[in-house]
């Protein structure tokens, strides 16, 4: 799905796998931790398709949302047989942010909202934040210096501060993150 886009806005929710029967149900792969929320029924999805998709442009409305041998499988107004299902194979499901209604938190925040923060360590640029990796222990932030990428734990003894309205995040990482390691020169010398 190269040549696919996005929504402008909105949240990632699940990706649609694969065909399941002939009556036009499909196997979701989730991406979010909440689908108890995210797929009810009336859910409405806007699609990431390929340029070349018959569905760019469209969206999506949820009927329901079945569990089959512990994996999720969605039944969508207007897909009523296999071959429906089959168009639809590897979509990527968004949703509005807007119409997301659950409570904010104060310190939780989406990956596009921090994608493009300038960081700064003692009030002093020191790169933009490029990506979030999600991994098991934490979330890793990933900064572009300009001539290369740092990775910052994602934790709030290094992030002291997040300002989305600023477009700033502060940090205060150990010493080494960000600077350039030193040549032990006392090594060569003792030959």
């Amino acid at each position: 799905m190269a040549n696919a886009k996005r929504p402008e806005s909105g949240l990632r929710v699940g990706r649609l796998l694969k065909a399941h029967g002939l009556k036009g149900a499909i196997k979701v792969e989730m991406y979010t931790d909440d689908p108890a929320a995210r797929f009810v029924p009336g859910s409405v999805y806007t699609l990431q398709v390929p340029d070349e998709s018959e569905w760019l442009g469209k969206t999506l409305t949820l009927i329901e949302l079945k569990w089959y041998n512990d994996s999720p499988v969605a039944f969508f107004e207007g897909i009523t047989d296999r071959t429906g299902a089959e168009s639809l194979i590897k979509a990527i499901l968004w949703v509005d942010e807007e119409t997301d209604s659950r409570p904010a938190e104060d310190d939780a925040w989406y990956d596009y909202q921090l994608i493009g923060l300038t960081v700064r360590r003692d009030g002093v640029a020191v790169g933009t934040i490029a990506r979030v990796d999600h991994m098991p222990a934490q979330d890793l932030l990933i900064v572009d210096t300009g001539d290369r990428e740092v990775m910052i734990p994602f934790v709030k003894a290094i992030v002291s501060s997040v300002d989305i309205a600023a477009g700033t995040m502060d940090v205060t990482p150990p010493f080494g993150l960000f600077e350039e390691p030193v040549e032990d020169d006392s090594a060569a010398t003792d030959s």
